[in-house]
């Protein structure tokens, strides 16, 4: 499975747009080469070098099986427009939150796993709590990583 941004190449500078010094907002994603059986998919980004230790941007599960992107821009509501559910971020909000270091280069890894099944939870659940939840449903995962700095 393939994870990209039409926003930002891997290993590359994420744009000032999608961070808190601009307008804050998602990069557009998309994937390809899920395996067969997919259900739903999880997405979760954070940042590993922050220096509270990881620092999480954004937690959205249950995106639909046939979904194969998401747009730029996913409002930050609990149940978002192209389907799903968003989760807690470390800001305590729904949806995503951009790139914010307080100094220096960050990087931001997008993670996509396909699952074997749909979360049986209500919107809000933080990272910790849905990568317990999906812990043996996961058949494939996908990486993007990007960076920013401040």
């Amino acid at each position: 499975m393939q994870l990209t941004s039409s926003a930002f190449e891997h290993n590359r500078p994420i744009p000032q747009k999608f961070s808190c010094d601009g307008q804050n907002i998602s990069p557009a994603l998309s994937w390809d080469g899920e395996p067969s059986g997919t259900e739903s998919y999880v997405l979760i980004c954070d940042d590993p070098d922050a220096p509270g230790g990881t620092f999480v941007h954004w937690v959205y599960y249950n995106i639909p099986a046939e979904a194969n992107s998401l747009p730029e821009a996913v409002a930050n509501d609990p149940q978002p427009g192209p389907g799903g559910l968003q989760g807690k971020n470390s800001f305590g909000k729904s949806g995503y939150g951009g790139p914010c270091p307080p100094g220096g280069t960050h990087r931001y890894f997008f993670t996509l796993y396909a699952l074997d099944f749909t979360v049986d939870a209500p919107a809000g659940l933080d990272k910790q709590k849905l990568l317990k939840a999906i812990d043996g449903h996961v058949m494939a995962e996908a990486q993007l990583m990007g960076t920013y700095s401040r």
